[in-house]
């Protein structure tokens, strides 16, 4: 009998980021792949609709984590809304139990588009924690 291959833990990832490196980050987001259909009918087919694949499209990934005094994150936001190009690839890496990696997504020329800090409330005692969310072109899946 074959031995049983088990799903891995959701809790076991790093973040790397072009030009800042590996950050750490509480909850990460992954976009959704979706491919647009194309319908059209043949002229000889008055009853059915014929598909074509259209655009490949993602929506954004989203990374959360507890704040911290780094900047970079934020600093690579303020370039975006001032008007500077400043695309960067972001690879989202699982590992295993023993912190082997098993999967790892490779996010294109994303670049921020939302930034949040969740809501400040002196009777907590919780992690603020901010979010941002970054525009994808494309991803891939190795391994």
């Amino acid at each position: 009998m074959p031995a049983r291959v088990n799903p891995f833990g959701n809790f076991n990832f790093r973040v790397e980021i072009d030009g800042i490196g590996q950050i750490g980050f509480s909850e990460v987001v992954l976009p959704i792949e979706s491919v647009d259909v194309i319908e059209y009918r043949e002229g000889g087919e008055p009853t059915s609709v014929r598909k074509l694949t259209g655009l490949r499209k993602f929506t954004n990934l989203v990374l959360k984590r507890g704040i911290t005094a780094s900047r970079e994150l934020y600093d690579w936001l303020q370039r975006i809304r001032n008007g500077q190009i400043d695309r960067r690839d972001i690879t989202v890496v699982l590992l295993d139990e023993a912190a082997n990696e098993v999967k790892r997504w490779i996010l294109k020329r994303g670049f921020p588009v939302r930034y949040q800090v969740s809501t400040l409330n002196a009777e907590a005692t919780d992690v603020i924690i901010e979010m941002f969310e970054v525009a994808v072109e494309d991803m891939e899946l190795s391994q």
